[in-house]
């Protein structure tokens, strides 16, 4: 589990496709690693398989390089970290699981005074779950979603947060990993089930005639 609180920027060492998948080295400051630990690299829960002072090694599976950006991962990519949550851990974000949803495409960026505009197309079958004023990880980032349409929304990126990410970096046509909120997601899947067990999914004015919003 993780809050979408970045702790460091880390740089792709070597990027070894094996069979359907990957073994992935990264070039951070984190150390003291346990062997099996999890940590969430671009917002994907992976696991340290061997680590130095100054790196770790991941095994990345068909599924992983299926479903995020690291299926177009090349060295000296960007990037964000995060160790997993403790009892003690503040959690300043939002309950972030680690599993991408789907892959989304930056479409525009918008310098604007104080703030820079990104703006992100998805996948149509993620809109029932992307909300106005609700959170989302974008390569693991806790951020707050704004201007939901047509299977696009933007967030609002302040000054810090873009010099402690990868975001400092990205481009338009950049590829980012998309995890939803969770607690929507289980909302949804309970909403789903309970009020029109009939259907397969219910929409989203459905939903708004039965009180939620």
């Amino acid at each position: 589990m993780f809050s979408g609180i970045i702790q460091a920027v880390g740089t792709i060492g070597e990027y070894d496709q094996k069979n359907e998948g990957a073994v992935l080295v990264i070039n951070a400051g984190f150390t003291d690693f346990e062997d099996g630990e999890s940590i969430a690299v671009n917002g994907v829960c992976l696991t340290v398989v061997d680590s130095t002072e100054t790196t770790f090694k991941l095994d990345l599976s068909t599924e992983t390089l299926s479903r995020t950006n690291f299926k177009n991962a090349k060295i000296d990519d960007q990037v964000n970290l995060e160790r997993s949550l403790t009892p003690l851990t503040k959690i300043s974000g939002h309950f972030v699981s680690g599993h991408i949803d789907q892959v989304g495409e930056i479409v525009s960026i918008e310098e604007k005074p104080g703030e820079v505009l990104f703006r992100f197309s998805h996948p149509a079958e993620l809109g029932s779950f992307i909300m106005e004023k609700g959170s989302i990880a974008l390569d693991g980032i806790s951020l707050t979603v704004f201007d939901c349409k047509d299977n696009q929304f933007t967030v609002s990126v302040i000054p810090f947060t873009l010099g402690h990410t990868n975001l400092n970096s990205r481009k338009i046509g950049d590829l980012i990993n998309i995890e939803c909120d969770m607690i929507g997601k289980y909302v949804f899947k309970a909403c789903e089930t309970l009020l029109n067990p009939h259907e397969k999914r219910p929409s989203l004015d459905f939903l708004r005639q039965r009180g939620f919003s």
